[in-house]
């Protein structure tokens, strides 16, 4: 009688390992622009938190001095510490009733793809860019 062994073989084949490696491609397509519109949509919230609060500010100064001209931002970036995302500043000169302030998107960073780009907040509580332009923005 003849005894036959067959040694068992382990691992993978490389059909194995090529559908492996697509599938993980194709997750990584769809995954990748969804964490980073995620990440910009963060982002945009700080933002905007900087920009009312900035407003808030401005109330507060115009309710003791009776006007917005001579006001001054208390910061100019947004995140407040670490990389800037966003520019804050005046979009024009502030008068004796009116403001106008904006959070202007960095250039080359990846704010400068946001779908809202600058955001801005005057007096009157507006907001641009409108909902009904841009869903979302606000």
């Amino acid at each position: 009688m003849q005894t036959a062994y067959r040694r068992r073989v382990t691992g993978f084949t490389l059909i194995e390992l090529m559908i492996t490696v697509a599938v993980v491609a194709i997750l990584a397509t769809v995954a990748l622009p969804a964490y980073q519109e995620s990440v910009r949509k963060s982002r945009r919230a700080q933002a905007k938190a900087d920009l009312v609060e900035l407003a808030q500010n401005l109330e507060r100064y115009h309710t003791v001095q009776n006007t917005y001209a001579a006001a001054t931002l208390a910061f100019a970036q947004s995140p407040r510490e670490g990389t800037a995302r966003y520019t804050l500043g005046f979009d024009k000169d502030p008068t004796a009733s009116t403001f106008g302030i904006q959070a202007v998107p960095v250039e080359g960073g990846s704010q400068a793809n946001d779908k809202c780009g600058t955001l801005s907040l005057d007096q009157a509580g507006r907001k641009t860019p409108a909902e009904t332009v841009v869903s979302g923005c606000w």
